[in-house]
């Protein structure tokens, strides 16, 4: 009886160290992408001769594609099947990630848009973009956070 009780407390332990490298690996990213973005705003006025500018926003367009996919189809993908046991996360998780969807196809929309290396121009709208970009990427931090921390 002892074993089992030992081997289900390591399964656990086990579960829970996934879960906190889950949610280091996805604030890592967020903090790059957060960087990026302070990066890009940073340089306006934005002009099309900027190589610069056109080069920090083909990686920022990456990142926020790697950022979104770490939360997609790491974390939320692990909640969303039912491999949380938590019900208190679940429920929650249950609550938020619609929201979150919400901002993920935003985020994609904003990559779609921009992510064309150098063969596109910054047009009259980039400077709105990114602002709003910078509103739906603090929002779903928010909503990233209470489901965080709950997870922990």
């Amino acid at each position: 009886m002892e074993t089992r009780e030992a081997d289900q407390g390591s399964t656990i332990k086990e579960r829970r160290t996934r879960s906190l490298e889950l949610i280091k690996k996805l604030t890592d990213e967020r903090t790059e992408v957060l960087s990026l973005y302070c990066r890009v705003a940073g340089l306006r006025p934005f002009d099309n001769e900027k190589k610069d500018v056109h080069e920090l926003l083909e990686q920022l367009c990456q990142m926020l594609v790697d950022y979104v996919a770490v939360g997609h189809f790491s974390l939320y993908e692990r909640i969303v099947s039912g491999q949380e046991r938590r019900q208190a996360v679940a429920d929650l998780a249950e609550k938020l990630y619609p929201r979150i969807s919400d901002t993920t196809e935003a985020v994609l929309d904003f990559n779609d848009k921009y992510d064309c290396e150098d063969n596109c121009p910054i047009s009259n709208d980039f400077e709105e973009d990114l602002s709003v970009l910078g509103e739906i990427m603090a929002e779903r931090i928010e909503l990233e956070d209470q489901l965080l921390e709950s997870m922990k």
